[in-house]
């Protein structure tokens, strides 16, 4: 069965003949027959023709936005111009996959902060927790509702990370702050929310001479790493006891005449040295493995076991993020000192030359993230204001958000379909219900 499809298309356009697939399930599946189409339509017009077939079959259907694939490129030019550029013939029928557009269809009430709001982890569904300027972390649940503070950082966070994301009831998390110190803290998440719980740290880590940037959790969460303006990277235990290793004091602090409940400190297990520069990120994605990027240029690897550097990529620029995701959770993306998020692949060789290079921001790079369960997207922040969101398939932004008034200093994932962002405006921004296959 062949179906003819007209639009507000001038009579000169010609017509290509399309099949329109999709791995999407029932209601979202159109039927498969093949269509004559103009050749000048767009994506928004193809999503209307989408949209158009399924509400042939389902009269309730409410029409919804999509995004083509194309031979696995995704389509961001008339479908002319895309058969043109790749040297697609139009005689035979093209096959048009389509799947859902990646953008938020919905921005929640943004979280206010006593001053900037420069870190975020997303990484447990239950709540999201933020570091700020104030010197304080903060952890928020749905609404808006800031359920703790966490008091006792004498300068501004720079980092935070949830240690454990998995953890039921009782979670652990690590804040790095401009103090020079590190603090873990444990979060009851069950407790009732009806008033604010002032929590203080369980133990503090002391050992860095400088600042302290970034921290990122093992995978197990008995340990977290940290880089610091002092050049250095270094490993800490997250446990409560005393181990070889672990230098442990215990101070107790008094709250009027009643002693406080004690506060461990404890020393770094082993630092890694060889960046000249500020190292501005850490991550720790498998067990063995560490990378970190640093305002010397350059990208690491390093073995966690012998601090032996695997990997040492110049990039020429000053770098403020990185993380690692993507096919097989090997692929590298970071961002810097210019509006450039490059993305290598280490497998390759000549490995120095990044695989993407997404230029659309008109500013530093703040933060990147990879989503978890996609091997194509992730996100980017930058000090322009906007928080882009990103797939190997194209190299325009799938969608670009706007709801900071100033720079966007941090951003993450939350829950899979939810990009989190803070920044010099005070605010943690939510935009929802995106839609990652």
């Amino acid at each position: 069965m062949m179906m003819d499809i007209d639009g507000d298309v001038e009579e000169t356009s010609r017509r290509v003949q399309v099949r329109f697939v999709t791995k999407l399930q029932p209601p979202l599946k159109a039927p498969n027959t093949s269509i004559a189409i103009p050749s000048n339509l767009t994506r928004m017009s193809l999503s209307a023709v989408v949209n158009n077939l399924l509400k042939a079959g389902n009269p309730d259907w409410e029409p919804e936005p999509f995004d083509f694939l194309i031979d696995g490129e995704l389509v961001r030019m008339s479908l002319e111009q895309f058969l043109l550029a790749k040297g697609i013939s139009a005689e035979k029928i093209l096959e048009i996959e389509y799947i859902k557009a990646v953008a938020p269809r919905k921005q929640e009430e943004p979280s206010f902060h006593d001053d900037w709001v420069s870190a975020v982890d997303g990484s447990n569904p239950g709540f999201i927790m933020t570091g700020c300027y104030d010197g304080f972390g903060r952890i928020w649940k749905a609404g808006g509702l800031c359920t703790h503070v966490l008091e006792g950082h004498s300068d501004a966070i720079t980092s935070v990370g949830i240690v454990n994301p998995e953890g039921a009831g009782s979670v652990t998390v690590a804040t790095a702050s401009k103090d020079r110190t590190l603090r873990l803290w444990k979060i009851d998440t069950e407790e009732p929310q009806d008033h604010l719980t002032k929590s203080r740290a369980f133990k503090i880590l002391r050992g860095h001479k400088a600042s302290v940037q970034t921290v990122a959790a093992h995978p197990s969460g008995d340990m977290v790493c940290s880089g610091s303006w002092d050049c250095t990277i270094n490993l800490w235990r997250t446990n409560e006891f005393d181990v070889e290793g672990d230098l442990v004091s215990i101070k107790k602090r008094k709250v009027g005449n009643e002693a406080d409940e004690s506060q461990l400190e404890g020393g770094a297990v082993s630092a890694f040295v060889g960046h000249t520069q500020c190292v501005s990120s850490v991550v720790w994605p498998q067990r063995e493995t560490i990378y970190s990027a640093s305002w010397d240029h350059s990208i690491r690897r390093w073995d966690a076991e012998t601090g032996k550097d695997s990997l040492n990529m110049f990039c020429g620029k000053v770098l403020n993020c990185l993380d690692i995701g993507g096919e097989s959770s090997a692929l590298i993306a970071a961002g810097g000192s210019d509006p450039i998020l490059r993305i290598w692949d280490p497998r390759k060789p000549g490995t120095s030359a990044p695989v993407f290079q997404f230029s659309s921001h008109t500013s530093w790079i703040s933060a990147c993230k990879w989503h978890h369960k996609s091997w194509f997207h992730l996100l980017s922040a930058s000090y322009d204001g906007k928080v882009m969101l990103w797939d190997l398939r194209t190299a325009w932004p799938l969608s670009i958000i706007d709801s900071h008034q100033d720079k966007v200093l941090c951003a993450d994932w939350w829950k899979g379909d939810s990009v989190i962002s803070g920044g010099a405006d005070t605010k943690l921004c939510i935009s929802s219900e995106i839609s990652v296959q």
